[in-house]
C-alpha cells in the first residue's frame, strides 16, 4: 500500500481511483467490510483503491477539550487499512487552515485533480468543507460537475446468530446496532475487550515505548513493562487483563497487563504494565511495543500489604494461562 502524506506525494497523472473518505478510528469491522468490497469493486473496474483520511481527528483540533479517545494511532491505523487492501492512503495533515477550505475546493483539489477520482463512496452522513457545510447532496452535485459517481455506503450491522465474520454477520439492519468507534469506546470504558474485539475484529491494542518505572515489580518477582503516557490506542478500564506483548522483531509473549495506579501504593498516576509470564530476563526499555488485550480478569484493588498482594498476582499469572492456552498468539507484524 502507498502511503502518501500530503498531495504532492501522489504521482502525477495518478488515476482512475475509487476514493472514500473517513477517520477510519479503530478500523473496526464496519470499515474493514466497506473497504474491502471497495478494493474489490475498485479491481473489477480496472481502478485504484484509495482511502483519504486525517491527522489529527478534526475533533482533537475543533474540540480539543472534549474529543474523544482514539482507539489507534496513525501507526495501526495505517497498518489496519493495509490490511484491507487498499492500494493507497492520502493521510491529510488537519489543521483549522485545513478545514477552512469550501466543499467544492476540496473535492476538486484532492479528489478530482489529485487522485483522479472515478467513484466516490462515502456514508449517508457525510460531511465536509467549511464548517461542515458539505454533505451527502452536495458531493452528488460536485459529482456532476467534476465527472465521478457517488455510491453510498449503508450502515453495516451484526447479526445475532451468525458467525462473527461471516457474510451473514455484515448485513445491514435498522433495528439492531451499527459497528462503530463509538460503540468499541463504551465497551472499553467498561473493560469488556471481549466483545470490543468483536467489533473490531481483533483484540484491542496499545502501543507504546517501554519506559522506567518504581521497580517495585521486579522487587515482588514479577518485573513488568511500563508504557509511556503517551501510548497510542484508548485506555480501558483499570483492571487485570491477560493479553500479549508485542516486539518490534515480531516476538510475541504471552502477559498479564495491569492498568490503574496501583492503589496498594497509594500511587496517584495511572500506568499501563505487562509482566511477561515466566521471563525475569527481558530488556524491554526503549523499545516500542504492543499489547493487545484478550480478556478482562478482575477490576484493580487495593490489598492490606504485600502479601495478599503477591498472592493474587499469583493467581492472576495463573488465571492468564488458562485465558490465552486456547488462542492463538497474534502473527501480524508490528
Amino acid at each position: 500500500m502507498h502511503l502518501w502524506r500530503d498531495l504532492a506525494d501522489v504521482p502525477d497523472g495518478f488515476g482512475p481511483s475509487v476514493v472514500t473518505i473517513g477517520n477510519f478510528d479503530g478500523v473496526h469491522r464496519g470499515h474493514a467490510g466497506v473497504l474491502q468490497r471497495m478494493c474489490a469493486d475498485a479491481r473489477g473496474a480496472g481502478a485504484s483503491a484509495v482511502a483519504v483520511t486525517f491527522s489529527p481527528h478534526p475533533l482533537q483540533v475543533h474540540h480539543p477539550d472534549t474529543a474523544p479517545p482514539l482507539l489507534t494511532g496513525d501507526t495501526d491505523r495505517l497498518e489496519l487499512l493495509g490490511a484491507t487492501g487498499l492500494d493507497a492512503v492520502l493521510l491529510l495533515p488537519y489543521s483549522l487552515e485545513f478545514a477552512r477550505q469550501s466543499p467544492e475546493e476540496f473535492v476538486r483539489r484532492y479528489l478530482v485533480e489529485g487522485l483522479g477520482a472515478r467513484v466516490v463512496v462515502v456514508g449517508r452522513d457525510v460531511r465536509f468543507g467549511w464548517k461542515n457545510s458539505g454533505d451527502l447532496s452536495t458531493m452528488v452535485e460536485l459529482g456532476r460537475s467534476y465527472g465521478f459517481s457517488v455510491e453510498v455506503i449503508e450502515d453495516v450491522t451484526p447479526t445475532p446468530g451468525a458467525d462473527p465474520g461471516s457474510a451473514e454477520d455484515h448485513v445491514a439492519d435498522p433495528l439492531r446496532r451499527r459497528w462503530s468507534s463509538t460503540w468499541v469506546r463504551e465497551l472499553l470504558e467498561a473493560g469488556d475487550v471481549v466483545q470490543a474485539a468483536r467489533v473490531l475484529g481483533r483484540p484491542h491494542r496499545l502501543r507504546g515505548e517501554v519506559v522506567h518505572g518504581d521497580a517495585r515489580g521486579r522487587e515482588l518477582g514479577f518485573p513488568t513493562a511500563n508504557l509511556s503516557q503517551d501510548a497510542e490506542g484508548m485506555v480501558p478500564a483499570d483492571g487485570v487483563y491477560a493479553g500479549w506483548l508485542r516486539r518490534p522483531d515480531g516476538t510475541v509473549l504471552p502477559s498479564a497487563v495491569s492498568i490503574g495506579t496501583n492503589p496498594t501504593f497509594d500511587g496517584v498516576q495511572r500506568r499501563v504494565e505487562a509482566y511477561v509470564l515466566d521471563r525475569t530476563d527481558l530488556d524491554l526499555y526503549g523499545e516500542q511495543v504492543v499489547l493487545e488485550l484478550v480478556e478482562r480478569l478482575r477490576p484493580t484493588l487495593k490489598f492490606d500489604g504485600i502479601e495478599p498482594l503477591i498472592t493474587q498476582m499469583h493467581a492472576d499469572v495463573e488465571r492468564v494461562r488458562e485465558v490465552l492456552a486456547p488462542v492463538t498468539a497474534p502473527t501480524t507484524e508490528a
